[in-house]
């Protein structure tokens, strides 16, 4: 019966570990690198923000188009007097209380203006074209760095997994060390030097540890996360990964970069909304012509009325006091302190600055794609040689072993060859995610979509 008690105790025991090890899985989501784009292009703050200036462009546009249509205001103006004042009747002077009301409802639209409002929707078209860009070009720079942030969480977990593993062998070690040095056959300074790389291995990994959790944290801040949501990273099949050849030059990827960029097609619509800007500054040198018309009436009534005709009804003296206006207004700018030539002039200078900053975008992202080829091309070099010194150190530190285990090798010997294997390791791991990360830069800027 006791013995049942105890199975039936480790067996609940088992189970409620399992429950919990399924619970921390569960919250531990793993995240592909398409989900950490689409989680970041959903829930980036600064996507929002440039998607909220579009829709202010958007509407700026919809009402300069309203602009061209008429306007129409009606207004009401009751007044009540006290004392002496004009009979609205007989329109003698009289002692009263009288209640006037005048109504008002005119239109005015604007023929012609030096065609400045035509050009202020072509201009805020581009805007918002522009803003639009804009949009696109902060979801691609922040592509980029989520690829960024990616990869450096996988770089920062290799790294953890080799220093975890050095860490191992230096315990190992110092084991063989202490059992060695009872049994007589090492000395005090044999066990110093395991300790030390125990210590090393043990501080390495807890650099790798700091690295792997900031970078964690990078990661879920581009995608908005808070920073107590976990999650792991879905490691691509890339440990056979080769140098990736490039068959495009740096002149095709750029000529492809041009017509594709979002960068580019924002710097060239800034540019020509500063170009369009020019024609409606100059709207002001022009006559504007507008036509109006009106419908009036009043209506009034004495409180205290002594006359011996009576007073007309509300509908008689909306109807006797109707009067209607239309006429026309040509205003001709003469001179007016230079404020059209200075708004003419700003544009202009505005328009240049713009056509600057976009030949200096083409010019920087010339300047980048070159320096992204060749980045490719030392990354395809060091990758091979770290993978040869790699696969030379692994050689090395396990003859180095062999011979250490059968008391051929010092300690010191021993522990150099461990440095030497963990630093090649080190140095493979970061050039295998380097390499990776420069051949998706280039498929970056050929507007491919970055995939593992």
């Amino acid at each position: 019966m006791k013995m049942f008690t105890q199975t039936k105790f480790f067996t609940g025991s088992a189970l409620l570990i399992a429950i919990s090890f399924s619970q921390v899985v569960k919250a531990q989501e793993v995240i592909t690198i398409q989900q950490a784009v689409d989680k970041t292009l959903t829930n980036n703050l600064t996507i929002k923000q440039a998607q909220f200036s579009a829709a202010i462009s958007e509407e700026n546009l919809t009402q300069s188009k309203y602009a061209l249509y008429p306007n129409l205001n009606a207004s009401i103006n009751p007044n009540l007097t006290f004392g002496r004042g004009l009979d609205q009747t007989t329109f003698q002077v009289t002692n009263q209380t009288s209640l006037y009301t005048s109504g008002n409802l005119s239109t005015n639209v604007d023929l012609f203006q030096g065609f400045s409002k035509i050009n202020q929707i072509r201009q805020n078209k581009t805007l918002l074209e522009a803003d639009k860009s804009n949009v696109d070009k902060i979801k691609n720079d922040l592509i980029l760095n989520v690829v960024t942030a990616y990869l450096q969480v996988l770089y920062n977990t290799d790294l953890e997994r080799a220093s975890k593993e050095q860490l191992d062998i230096s315990n190992k070690t110092l084991v063989r060390e202490n059992a060695l040095l009872d049994a007589g056959n090492k000395t005090l300074a044999d066990i110093s030097q395991a300790k030390s790389q125990v210590a090393t291995a043990e501080l390495n990994l807890t650099n790798a540890q700091n690295a792997l959790s900031i970078s964690y944290l990078t990661l879920g801040q581009l995608m908005e996360m808070q920073p107590n949501q976990k999650f792991l990273v879905q490691a691509p099949l890339i440990d056979n990964i080769k140098a990736v050849p490039n068959t495009a030059s740096p002149e095709e990827i750029y000529n492809n970069a041009l017509n594709i960029f979002p960068d580019i097609k924002l710097a060239g619509l800034r540019s020509l909304a500063a170009k369009q800007a020019i024609a409606v500054a100059k709207g002001g040198y022009y006559p504007s012509l507008s036509m109006g018309a009106g419908l009036n009436t009043s209506y009034s009534y004495q409180f205290n009325y002594a006359g011996q005709n009576p007073q007309s009804s509300f509908v008689d003296q909306i109807d006797q006091r109707l009067g209607q206006s239309i006429g026309m207004s040509l205003q001709i700018p003469i001179f007016n302190g230079f404020s059209a030539r200075s708004n003419v002039r700003r544009a202009k200078i505005t328009y240049n600055n713009t056509l600057t900053q976009e030949q200096l975008a083409k010019n920087n992202l010339n300047k980048v794609i070159f320096q992204a080829t060749t980045d490719l091309k030392a990354a395809e070099s060091r990758f091979r040689s770290t993978q040869n010194a790699f696969n030379a150190q692994k050689d090395a530190f396990y003859v180095v072993e062999q011979r250490y285990n059968v008391g051929l090798v010092n300690s010191l010997d021993f522990s150099t060859a461990q440095t030497n294997r963990n630093k090649a390791e080190i140095d493979f791991i970061q050039a295998k995610y380097d390499l990776l990360f420069r051949a998706k830069v280039i498929d970056y800027y050929l507007g491919k979509q970055i995939t593992f």
